[in-house]
């Protein structure tokens, strides 16, 4: 087998495929118009229907049985276009084929009759009937609602097909429809072959255009869908990172310490063995090279080129409360009260409360409540300007609660330069600590942030402690 037959037989086996298939394709849902267009379809099958009837057994003339089987299986054809537009347009085809055969032999026999008895026709058979005699305007071989019955067909066949079974339908309808004329045609019909062919392009080209800009806003949705979940993952990749840059501090002052100390007890013991020399060296190499690691880390996380500004602290009072030297001591709950004083600098009034008994914690989660309250009175000059915001600060056993919660903003907050990242970075740092973290509006239109953070990363040490009275959904 040549290249040739093979491209002919590999076209033939995809003609097949899609012309000889029973899959259903129904209409693609419509959340604004839902069921309309099939209340539209199915009455404009019952139009056509009712034409045909007037047409095939007035002017064709074909009888009543005959008639009202090929109106039938017109109208059935479009209802059925709905689900199954290639099984459809075989049924309009048919329906058509046979109705088209169907006429010529009527209408020669009444050409003859009305010639054999018409007072003015003296020529015979071949004389040209006179003006109104049956034949002289039956359109042939589609029926005005044929064309309009397979228009609607092949509208919607291309409205949910690939193009190439949109043109191979097309191209098989006009070579039907010359076929039927060339062999079973005569003069004396009014020809519809041009207009059918004219009408059903129109309806393939508007079916596929409206198909392709479907698809085209479908993958313009996913694309949009799937973008948001990387700007998602992303932003939440920055956050941890952000968070592992602040932590690196903490770690490293702890490395730090061990190394001096380590260095310094065996001048702190009188006569200290080989021994504990050794061991006292091998902690101190081992902190020495944490702290190396440690400074490898920072550098693959820190960004080349930081920006300028910060658009999560618009309002500078992060850098007004802790300086802007790169490597400024992260911040724990003693600068609470600077921070506060800067939040107030700002316009915006600021109420503290601690409860509890205080007591020492450990820096990691000192550092996370600080940022908490930060990102928090952050939002509340953000988002809730005139407002008062209360601090609230409760030492358990177990952990420390924190709660910042704003009242009603005085007026609408203007346009916000934020990402909109801040409660994820709460969220992260809460659950890093295996602690919780709420974030709602409150019932009277302000907004809380509540969190517990585990002493010792315990997440089953949160006391049952009162919740303010929330309802809404989280601030963006």
């Amino acid at each position: 087998m040549n290249a040739v037959e093979k491209r002919l037989t590999r076209g033939l086996r995809l003609l097949r495929e899609d012309l000889w298939s029973a899959t259903p394709h129904p209409l693609p849902p419509s959340a604004r118009l839902r069921r309309l267009p099939h209340v539209l379809v199915v009455l404009v099958a019952f139009v056509t229907m009712l034409g045909n009837i007037d047409q095939l057994d007035d002017r064709y003339q074909l009888g009543a049985e005959y008639t009202l089987l090929c109106s039938l299986a017109q109208a059935a054809a479009v209802v059925l276009a709905l689900w199954w537009p290639v099984p459809a347009w075989w049924a309009s085809m048919v329906a058509t084929t046979v109705v088209a055969l169907g006429v010529p032999a009527r209408l020669i026999t009444d050409q003859a009759g009305s010639r054999l008895t018409h007072p003015d026709v003296a020529d015979g058979l071949n004389a040209p009937l006179p003006h109104g005699a049956i034949g002289t305007v039956v359109p042939w071989p589609w029926s005005p609602m044929a064309l309009i019955a397979h228009a609607i067909i092949l509208f919607l066949l291309a409205l949910r097909l690939p193009t190439r079974v949109a043109t191979e339908v097309l191209a098989l309808t006009a070579l039907g429809t010359y076929a039927l004329q060339s062999l079973a045609g005569s003069h004396v019909y009014a020809s519809t072959s041009t207009l059918a062919l004219a009408l059903f392009v129109g309806a393939v080209l508007l079916g596929s255009a409206m198909r392709g800009r479907r698809e085209a806003r479908t993958q313009l949705v996913e694309q949009t869908s799937i973008t948001a979940e990387e700007r998602a993952r992303r932003t939440l990749l920055e956050e941890r990172s952000r968070i592992a840059r602040e932590l690196h501090d903490v770690v490293a002052h702890h490395m730090s310490v061990i190394s001096i100390q380590a260095q310094v007890a065996p001048h702190l013991v009188e006569n200290p063995s080989e021994e504990l020399k050794e061991n006292l060296h091998g902690i101190r190499k081992n902190a020495l090279e944490a702290l190396t690691e440690l400074r490898r880390v920072l550098g693959v996380l820190r960004s080349e080129n930081p920006p300028d500004a910060d658009p999560d602290d618009p309002h500078g009072i992060t850098a007004a409360a802790e300086g802007t030297a790169p490597h400024t001591p992260q911040p724990t709950l003693d600068r609470l009260d600077a921070l506060i004083d800067n939040t107030r600098a700002a316009g915006l009034a600021v109420v503290t409360e601690i409860h509890g008994e205080v007591s020492p914690l450990p820096p990691g989660v000192e550092l996370s409540a600080y940022r908490i309250v930060q990102e928090a009175l952050s939002n509340a000059l953000r988002h809730a300007p005139g407002a008062t915001v209360r601090v609230e600060l409760t030492h358990f056993p177990r952990g420390l609660q924190v709660r910042v919660i704003n009242s009603r903003p005085a007026h609408k907050a203007p346009p916000s330069p934020g990402a909109g990242h801040g409660l994820l970075g709460m969220r992260e740092r809460a659950a890093m600590l295996g602690g919780t973290l709420m974030a709602t509006e409150t019932s009277h239109g302000g907004f809380a942030v509540v969190a517990f953070l585990p002493r010792n990363g315990d997440p089953g040490g949160e006391p049952s402690a009162p919740v303010p009275d929330t309802t809404g959904e989280q601030r963006p």
